[in-house]
């Protein structure tokens, strides 16, 4: 029999079904809640957070997913849906993410993606692993942790990344997270696993300066004296060259003396020759602001122009009893060819530094170095996924400190060993590292790593 009442709108049923949904659900967990395809999941029912459909969430209003907690620590449980895939297709995946109340956003709301066969078994990647057990092994395919892009003003975060699926794949599996803070809330919305052309590779040649100026008195003298090297990385195409620490301070002279403004002689110098050249400049330098001495780093475009600068963070006690002021900051700087970080010598010995610009989105470290030890060069490239360029005052044959390019597994790519050359790497910062049972470690750095430790007895 039909009936003459007017039809519901499908929004209103959803909305009935899904409230009908909640009534049945505890915070101490229930049967999994399905929604549009999306169904709840917890590693074990008393720690499920309470799941529930805002039709009105979202930054624009139209509908968000909501995980929550109750007064208890500990909770953990996501929502998952499976998107079909073509094995060697690329896709953007793109989800927006409210936080509240938690004290590690990056923590707490978290994004996987599993691919799968049609069976909804585990697929291999198309590479070889870096760090396979055996020759030739093809790693499995761990899961895919989207990162954190820009925050709006009203607190939502994109988490959005670029993936080739797997040439096995038929399947993405999703898993929207909330973990662990209590009286907390993820919101999600504007899911979306989208089909999308292969990136282009960012393909870079990097370079780091083995010089260090001989019987030169004068800073001008000093300076001179690079104009060979550069020249040298010109004719070998080089985008990105790295000098040595200080590079301005003679033998004889002091600190004070040999240090300057920023900008000054010795950035409009070596800003002359990377216009001339058409690369990307990182020299060591001693900056004066006022009464103030810093070791720098300074960033110069190819265009000739300041980019930034980095003052160095950690002094060695040379440096302390010399009157040096330590930084504070950790910028890193977009330049055409990706983001950039810089680190001055003793800042090495120290994970913070190079965690920092990491954190920050540093894909290119610049280390202008007197001397440190290698392993751990090899470290801050291993453990943040980066490259680090390093420039040294360091003999080879000291079985110290080297000049080289560092790549994401630590060990280095190029190595310059003889006075007046260079060591150059050519690299491809959209190419990823994976690692037997890891996968893509870079990208579980941001998710994975402990949270700020909390300033206890502040006031």
């Amino acid at each position: 029999m039909l009936s003459n009442r007017p039809a519901l709108p499908m929004t209103l049923w959803l909305a009935l079904a899904l409230a009908l949904a909640a009534s049945k659900s505890t915070l101490s967990g229930s049967a999994p809640i399905v929604l549009d395809g999306w169904t709840a999941g917890s590693p074990r029912e008393e720690i499920s957070p309470r799941v529930r459909h805002d039709p009105r969430g979202g930054p624009s209003g139209k509908g968000s997913l909501v995980i929550e907690s109750d007064a208890r620590e500990g909770l953990n449980g996501w929502l998952t849906k499976s998107f079909p895939v073509t094995g060697g297709q690329h896709y953007r995946f793109l989800a927006l993410r409210k936080v509240t109340n938690a004290d590690s956003p990056r923590r707490a709301g978290v994004v996987r993606i599993l691919w799968r066969d049609a069976n909804g078994k585990p697929v291999t990647h198309d590479e070889p692993s870096f760090a396979s057990y055996r020759p030739g092994d093809f790693p499995r395919s761990e899961p895919e942790l989207p990162s954190d892009k820009t925050t709006d003003k009203r607190g939502w975060t994109e988490v959005s990344d670029t993936y080739r699926a797997p040439s096995k794949a038929t399947q993405a599996i999703v898993e929207l997270h909330f973990r662990w803070a209590p009286k907390a809330k993820v919101e999600w919305a504007d899911v979306s696993l989208t089909a999308v052309p292969a990136p282009a590779p960012r393909v870079v040649r990097l370079a780091a300066a083995h010089f260090v100026p001989r019987n030169t008195k004068t800073p001008d003298e000093r300076r001179q004296a690079f104009v060979p090297i550069i020249e040298q990385a010109a004719k070998q195409r080089v985008d990105f060259l790295v000098l040595p620490e200080v590079l301005t301070y003679a033998g004889g002279s002091t600190y004070a003396e040999c240090a300057e403004p920023i900008p000054g002689p010795s950035t409009e110098f070596f800003g002359r020759l990377a216009k001339q050249h058409g690369l990307h400049l990182v020299p060591g330098l001693i900056e004066r602001d006022r009464h103030l001495l810093y070791n720098v780093a300074v960033l110069i475009g190819p265009d000739g122009n300041i980019l930034g600068k980095y003052r160095k963070v950690c002094l060695p006690r040379g440096e302390i009893e010399g009157g040096f002021q330590p930084g504070f900051d950790y910028p890193v700087f977009d330049t055409k060819l990706g983001k950039v970080g810089m680190m001055v010598c003793y800042d090495g010995f120290f994970p913070e530094v190079a965690r920092e610009l990491s954190n920050r989105g540093a894909e290119i470290i610049a280390w202008p170095v007197m001397g440190c030890n290698p392993l751990l060069g090899a470290a801050r490239a291993c453990e943040n996924h980066v490259y680090v360029v390093s420039s040294t005052h360091t003999d080879a044959s000291a079985n110290w400190m080297i000049s080289a390019v560092y790549g994401h597994d630590g060990k280095p790519l190029a190595q310059a060993k003889d006075w007046g050359t260079l060591a150059i790497a050519e690299v491809d910062l959209n190419k990823r590292l994976l690692w037997q049972s890891l996968g893509d470690f870079k990208a579980e750095i941001q998710r994975h790593r402990p949270a700020d430790a909390p300033v206890r007895g502040a006031k």
